[in-house]
């Protein structure tokens, strides 16, 4: 599985582990969320081995929501060891995000 589901209790290790990770916080009732989230899977294939590529359910997941200051959805956070260095906020094109991931790799 290329893009990983992720869950409060296992985030900090996962993040931790991955010297870069690409985050989406996301919703099943959003509309651009399920409009974004076809390219977030592309997006895990191709950097399989290379990025951690995740998924976060603002409704399951609220605390981690908070703690990010998501505020709309969909959010996607870019962390480098752990902490956060860029973000983008709604559907954007593929090159917007793997830009970010190949400057960074």
């Amino acid at each position: 599985m290329a893009v990983k589901h992720l869950k409060t209790e296992e985030f900090n290790a996962l993040m931790e582990q991955a010297p870069l990770a690409m985050v989406d916080f996301w919703a099943s009732w959003c509309g651009p969320c399920k409009m974004l989230s076809p390219l977030v899977e592309e997006i895990g294939a191709q950097y399989e081995g290379k990025a951690l590529i995740g998924k976060v359910n603002v409704d399951e997941e609220p605390e981690l929501a908070r703690q990010f200051g998501v505020m709309s959805i969909p959010t996607v956070v870019f962390l480098k060891n752990g902490r956060e260095f860029d973000r983008k906020v709604g559907v954007m094109p593929p090159q917007a995000f793997t830009d970010v991931l190949d400057k960074n790799l």
